[in-house]
């Protein structure tokens, strides 16, 4: 309770330490690419003659504040895979001059482009955890089957998967249901198409992404272990183009281009082949079907509110599998979000905007003649939000909102007598934030925060989890040293039934906490340095320690249907990532390591979770080689994961009649017998993936096209034993797949 009542007080009297000059002036601006009009995202901005910059947000945005007034500057943009640009700037006295900057794509035969690789000025900027993500780096990475989004974050150290196929991830020990996907800030509850073998978001679509491993800030709740927050792009302002795309599996479609003061874009994609899916799930059929839809309409007109960008957009995703076998079930579930976004800058330097979303989510079970039992699971999420950032002469900022999430669930299933039970909640949780960054200090970043959670609907006592403070920091040491560190309390009131020993989970049902639960809590302790003495090698070494309680699981040992479904647990993990990155714009070379413990306990039984693996290495070399070729190469290795062990077999003997008496009549059954959980490790995984990709015109065709090699030496990597015959199934073997895309 004290140190919750110190950190509202600090944070709402921090303002109160600025000091306010008369002779300076801010500097703001939006950056574009010169082509199409979209955003650039994480560009550097850099005042030479003052050793101070900026980096443009997610939305493009930059702020550079405290700059000597009534002079004129030269600000330098630069970008990789553009060319740099210098333009001069009036700085006013007390205002706020704004300037758009239109960057050009580099011709790299032919340009010469000036690199910097780290701004002097953002060494002070708290991003602990934090990995920002343009699609121009995982475009270019071997391809499954197309570039996703999801996929390509298991490259990154800290970050796991449990399978070739499987595009779900766990983050430092976490949970899968414990990552937060915010798409243009809606809530998606199910993102992975085809068995989840990649995401339903189409990489044509995004523009960048936010990646926060841990210890991210107030203004994000709702989950504890990480938040992938996205933004899709705008769609051409210049012109009207189309471009289509095809690979071994799917279908797609873009079309974007320009409205008064405006733009658009609306895309598709749909599978059309499922013999592809067979190399991925060890030659099986698996009868699937899916498609995804995405739209963006984009409004700006100076005329009729000075500094604003309204925004609607919607998605639609839908799988089904359906199998020709009546005695086998059928599973079905989609999504669809719709969203509406004002933006608004000011003649002063204050941002806000307004999120009104709706996100829904329905899976279903059909048994059809099978004996699975029937299961529907719904959940509907009409979400309001209201963020505001307001940024003083002396670089520091002050950030707070509301918002309020509307929730009602359904989880409709067959009990044990045959009876249709429904364990839906509905309820609203309101919840605040507020954050001061301390930034005024060249070499000291502080960004220190709490969400206020003024309802909730799950159980437990009044008042109890209302707070849930945060920090990070940053301290340049010296220069190209920088310490950083972060602590929070995160709390998660949604949880899902899944049984994680589970090889394959086709659906995982969402619910709110149940009433004789608490929400799930956790807390993370993470401490990091970067390196940056040789521009623009840079190396990055974090470590980090988690505590979960409440830790939710499904109850082994139900045998009445009023039993509990789920049971509370409680887990730990910690663990240390060393990142070494080379970026320029003709070569990028990136090494990350992580060392990593996970535990869990529930009912008095500690184990290692499913995807917990001590040793992870991922190697990544990629080139532009010129001519519009471009290759690259990603080597993968992770000491084994944790699995059940089989001890043995028997034939179970069952009576076919219970009121008959002579027992000497029933069937025997194979019945498996199995050890401790987990305690079982399978072998070490590795794999190399090569990718080539080719960049052409066809006359007025734009064209791409691309193949990868996966699994180059045919590595024969376990995924798992069978259990009724502790046969091992092998994952992904040697595998050729191919892409092409034509714009026009």
């Amino acid at each position: 309770m004290h140190l919750r009542k110190f950190f509202l007080t600090f944070l709402f009297l921090l303002p109160l330490l600025n000091l306010h000059s008369q002779n300076i002036g801010t500097l703001r601006g939006l950056v574009t690419d010169s082509t199409n009009g979209e955003v650039l995202a994480f560009c550097n901005v850099y005042i030479k003659s003052l050793n101070t910059g900026a980096t443009t947000d997610s939305r493009g945005y930059f702020i550079i504040s405290s700059i000597p007034s009534e002079k004129t500057y030269d600000v330098t943009f630069s970008y990789v895979g553009y060319k740099s640009k210098v333009i001069s700037a009036y700085i006013g006295k007390n205002k706020v001059t704004h300037i758009d900057i239109a960057l050009t794509p580099a011709v790299y035969e032919t340009d010469k482009i000036e690199v910097i690789g780290k701004n002097e000025a953002q060494e002070n900027n708290p991003d602990i955890g934090l990995e920002k993500i343009v699609m121009k780096q995982i475009e270019v990475l071997p391809k499954g089957i197309e570039t996703d989004i999801l996929k390509s974050l298991q490259f990154l150290p800290g970050v796991r998967s449990t399978g070739d196929i499987s595009a779900k991830y766990y983050v430092r020990g976490g949970s899968n249901n414990q990552n937060l996907i915010l798409l243009d800030g809606i809530e998606l509850y199910n993102p992975f198409h085809a068995l989840g073998l990649f995401s339903v978001i189409d990489a044509e679509i995004i523009n960048n992404a936010e990646f926060y491993k841990g210890g991210f800030p107030a203004e994000f709740g709702g989950r504890i272990s990480s938040v992938l927050s996205i933004i899709s792009k705008d769609g051409n302002r210049n012109n009207y183009s189309a471009k289509a795309g095809l690979s071994y599996l799917s279908g797609k479609l873009i079309v974007e281009g320009p409205i008064p003061n405006g733009s658009f874009y609306i895309s598709g994609r749909k599978s059309y082949s499922t013999s592809m899916i067979k190399k991925f799930y060890n030659e099986e059929k698996i009868p699937f079907d899916f498609y995804d839809a995405a739209f963006k309409i984009n409004y700006s007109d100076p005329d009729f509110i000075k500094g604003s960008k309204i925004t609607l957009n919607g998605f639609f995703s839908d799988d089904k599998l359906i199998n020709e076998d009546p005695y086998i079930e059928n599973f079905k579930w989609n999504n669809e979000l719709f969203g509406f976004h004002w933006f608004q800058v000011g003649d002063s330097p204050l941002f806000f905007d307004i999120n009104l979303s709706y996100s829904h989510f329905l899976g279903e079970i059909i048994p059809n003649l099978s004996s699975v039992r029937p299961l529907k699971n719904e959940i509907t999420d009409f979400s309001i939000k209201s963020n505001y950032t307001y940024v003083y002469e002396n670089n520091n900022e002050i950030g707070f909102g509301i918002h309020i999430k509307d929730i009602k669930t359904k989880y409709i299933s067959e009990n044990s007598i045959g009876l249709m039970t429904d364990v839906g909640k509905n309820g609203t949780i309101i919840s605040a934030f507020a954050k001061y960054k301390f930034m005024q200090f060249e070499n000291l970043g502080i960004d220190l925060g709490t969400r206020v959670n003024l309802t909730r609907i799950v159980g437990g006592k009044t008042g109890s989890n209302t707070f849930e403070p945060r920090i990070s920091m940053n301290y340049s040491l010296f220069p190209g040293c920088i310490l950083k560190a972060a602590y929070g309390l995160y709390i998660q009131d949604l949880t899902t039934i899944a049984d994680e020993e589970q090889i394959i989970t086709l659906l995982e049902p969402w619910i709110v906490t149940p009433d004789y639960l608490q929400p799930e809590k956790a807390i993370h302790y993470i401490l990091g340095v970067e390196l940056n003495f040789f521009n623009p090698l840079q190396l990055i070494v974090e470590t980090y320690y988690k505590d979960i309680s409440n830790l939710h699981a499904i109850n082994k040992n139900k045998i009445l249907p009023g039993d509990r479904d789920l049971v509370d647990g409680k887990g730990k993990s910690y663990g240390v990532e060393f990142s070494l990155k080379y970026p320029t714009n003709f070569i990028n070379l990136s090494a990350a390591y992580s060392l990593a413990w996970a535990y869990k306990e529930v009912e008095g039984w500690k184990y290692y979770p499913k995807y917990d693996s001590k040793h992870t290495v991922n190697l990544l070399f990629d080139i532009n080689i010129g001519y519009g070729f471009h290759m690259s190469s990603i080597w993968t290795f992770s000491s084994g994961l944790p699995f059940t062990q089989i001890s043995g077999y028997f034939d179970k003997f069952i009576i076919e009649d219970p009121y008959f008496k002579d027992y000497t009549y029933g069937t025997c059954y194979p019945f498996t017998l199995f050890g401790d959980r987990n305690i079982g490790r399978l072998p070490t995984y590795h794999r190399l993936d090569l990718s080539l990709i080719k960049k052409f015109e066809f006359a007025f065709l734009k064209c791409e096209a691309g193949i990868s090699i996966l699994n180059v030496y045919d590595r024969k990597n376990i995924f798992y034993y069978k259990i009724d015959t502790g046969e091992r199934v092998n994952m992904l073997p040697f595998l050729l797949t191919g892409t092409l895309s034509i714009e026009i």
